[in-house]
């Protein structure tokens, strides 16, 4: 008869995850000093909930003080093409690999959620599931479950799926059988540091996310800082740069779920294209999609960004349209774009536009330079 660590390994291979592990998660772990010392320095950035919701991150305990055992689980992702390939082509924007298909928290909270129901019915214990939308650490539980090591990138690295894989966690009150931690593989090895265009990383193993293109482009609410513009290039949603040079994932593999497979229209879309979209427009194209989540003015933030990048003149008469914009922030972020584009078109439209500007933020894109 099956135990009920054999049945949660082989009920979450059945519903067709990639990996499973099982950790304790009641035991003490230098996780949550770590995750203390990143708010403390500030590296979160505007990410205030991670310092609102410390004491709870700490241990998976203090999210629930009946967890005795944690049961990780992973989902593929794997691109079937290289997802760098458009960073060299300018006109089109560079969305993150893990977004080119369907929000992956429906998938996998849905396969997660009846792999919970599967053990309670077996079992009878208690349950809880958690997909990247609660205060749980899921990447050092997943280690410890054996499922890959947090490489020097801080992502979780698997000799099996590389880089590219989704992680859920149902915590139990059940005495599970532990697997044992994966051990650290990443050697000698910086290719993760040596790539980012914004040096994210102050040291191996450490990220200051304030840096992070990912960060920048997502979670960050306000204009990008001038420092990170012209690095960002055409990364208009998240960064996969140090994900993607990691040698581990010559062992991965494309993703077998179909909602993971990219959307045609979200490989290369053309900035023009995307520069267009009204609000309206924007749910259309990104319904089903996590970039939906960042709104239009964030998204359209970061497309001029990319426009300005792009040293393309051709799209001077669409940056001057957005120069009126209903979003001061896309607005600034206009004003940067001519900027780069034709000087003397910025200066003829700082002659029109300055005055009647009541955004500060704006104004000080427009004096940035004299």
């Amino acid at each position: 008869m099956d135990t009920p660590s054999e049945f949660a390994r082989q009920r979450a291979r059945s519903l067709g995850f990639d990996a499973v592990g099982i950790t304790r998660a009641d035991e003490a772990w230098e996780a949550g000093g770590r995750l203390e010392a990143f708010v403390e320095a500030g590296r979160h950035g505007s990410m205030d909930w991670m310092e609102t919701t410390l004491e709870r991150r700490r241990t998976p305990v203090s999210m629930w003080a009946g967890a005795k055992s944690a049961v990780a689980v992973a989902l593929n992702y794997g691109p079937d093409h290289d997802p760098m390939e458009t960073l060299a082509h300018r006109e089109v924007g560079n969305i993150s690999v893990y977004a080119r298909g369907r929000d992956y928290h429906d998938t996998l909270k849905s396969r997660l959620k009846q792999l919970a129901r599967d053990f309670v019915a077996k079992t009878g214990a208690e349950v809880k599931v958690f997909v990247d939308t609660a205060p749980l650490m899921e990447k050092p539980l997943a280690a410890r479950a054996g499922l890959g090591w947090q490489g020097k990138h801080t992502n979780l690295v698997s000799r099996d799926l590389g880089s590219w894989f989704f992680l859920g966690i149902m915590l139990t009150d059940a005495e599970l059988v532990p697997d044992a931690p994966e051990t650290d593989h990443c050697g000698s090895c910086t290719n993760c540091l040596d790539i980012c265009p914004t040096r994210a990383f102050p040291a191996p193993y450490q990220l200051d996310a304030r840096r992070c293109i990912s960060y920048l482009t997502i979670e960050n609410k306000g204009p990008i800082p001038h420092e990170f513009r012209a690095a960002m290039g055409n990364r208009i949603y998240g960064c996969d740069d140090c994900l993607a040079v990691c040698p581990w994932n010559k062992f991965a593999s494309a993703a077998r779920e179909t909602a993971f497979h990219a959307r045609a229209e979200l490989k290369a879309p053309e900035l023009d294209e995307l520069a267009a979209l009204d609000d309206a427009a924007f749910r259309d194209v990104f319904s089903g999609s996590p970039v939906k989540r960042i709104g239009r003015d964030r998204f359209i933030r970061n497309v001029c960004i990319a426009i300005g990048n792009s040293g393309q003149a051709q799209y001077v008469p669409q940056v001057e349209a957005m120069l009126t914009d209903p979003s001061a922030l896309v607005r600034g972020a206009a004003v940067w774009a001519l900027l780069q584009l034709d000087r003397e078109r910025f200066n003829a439209a700082r002659a029109r536009h300055r005055a009647g500007e009541n955004d500060a933020q704006v104004l000080r894109e427009w004096n940035e330079i004299p």
